[in-house]
């Protein structure tokens, strides 16, 4: 199989492309060229917000198989560069968002849910869920329902991470002592490891699937408790698990999500939103989840080979909690 890989160097790019290596592929990756990319890939440079930013892919004549698409700002780079490859790649996979859906979608919301309203593929950038349903369009505006795979993915953990959720809880949990941790223990997550996301894309090509598929795992594929008592063990049981109230945590001002990430109150409908997609059509296509423990083992193995300190994406903001809010809230 012929892969292109729009991007390729970051998160889940790169992830997509080792799997695609690991399985015997010819890989090529489009990139600005400020990472390097995985070793045994062919390589073309470009800029996808400049002029004639893809030149280079246009003056291959190259034909693929597929190509893989992560783009989450302008969506009319995507009709670009799917109407440039409509002709010469069978298929095109869009890593799109579970945030597309009209907000807030009510737990346990299907691949029907009501898209956002107002997003176009001719769009410059405005927001996060127009951009991806922007991009959305794009696709299946040059591709049509039968050769397009709107992968909308949910919250994404794991290796390479440049967001900085379960990078971290991880440090959080290697400075040691007391830590906050939002409860209650048994509150149900929704994620899905980088690398299962990957599987399933490539399986999936393989598998010639088509149209829109939640991407996260199950509905309580873990817990709070079971995420950070991971975190907790892997850096070396230097920190102590403070379980403290969701009244509590709110009414200190600290926002979920951002400064406790992963975190949202139970019952909330930013939970439902969150950690509530049904993705039994994923599941029904092939999708398998690591546990818990491997996604976290591995991030932390990962955080530790580059020095501690993960990469972050310069369009996301910093997450986590300032220590002194957090000594106040448990009383130090």
């Amino acid at each position: 199989m012929r892969l292109l890989m729009l991007g390729g160097t970051e998160f889940v790019g790169r992830a997509v492309v080792e799997a695609a290596l690991a399985r015997g592929w010819d890989v090529t990756v489009f990139h600005r060229g400020r990472h390097e990319p995985v070793e045994g890939v062919r390589s073309l440079h470009g800029d996808r917000n400049a002029p004639d930013g893809l030149a280079a892919l246009a003056g291959t004549g190259d034909e693929w198989d597929v190509v893989v698409d992560t783009w989450s700002a302008a969506p009319r780079a995507v009709r670009d560069a799917a109407r440039l490859l409509r002709d010469r790649v069978r298929r095109y996979v869009y890593v799109s968002s579970c945030s597309v859906y009209a907000w807030p979608p009510a737990a346990g919301y299907t691949e029907d849910a009501p898209p956002v309203e107002g997003a176009s593929a001719d769009a410059e950038q405005t927001d996060y869920a127009r951009d991806k349903r922007g991009g959305e369009l794009a696709v299946l505006d040059a591709f049509g329902e039968e050769r397009s795979v709107l992968v909308r993915s949910g919250l994404i953990l794991g290796p390479y991470e440049n967001i900085g959720r379960l990078p971290w809880w991880l440090g959080r949990a290697a400075r040691g002592g007391p830590v906050l941790a939002p409860g209650p223990r048994d509150l149900p997550l929704q994620y899905v490891d980088v690398r299962d996301l990957a599987e399933w894309v490539l399986q999936g090509v393989d598998r010639e699937v088509s149209g829109a598929y939640n991407l996260v795992s199950p509905r309580g594929h873990t817990t709070m408790g079971a995420l950070l008592d991971e975190c907790v063990r892997v850096t070396g049981d230097r920190a102590e698990l403070r379980w403290t109230d969701p009244d509590v945590v709110l009414e200190a001002g600290i926002e979920p999500w951002t400064q406790l990430p992963v975190w949202v109150p139970p019952g909330s409908e930013l939970h439902g939103a969150l950690h509530g997609a049904d993705v039994s059509r994923a599941v029904a296509a092939g999708l398998r989840c690591r546990s818990v423990s491997e996604t976290v083992a591995d991030t932390w193995s990962w955080l530790q080979g580059i020095g501690g300190t993960a990469p972050q994406r310069p369009d996301r903001p910093v997450v986590g909690l300032d220590p002194a809010v957090e000594a106040k809230v448990l009383g130090g």
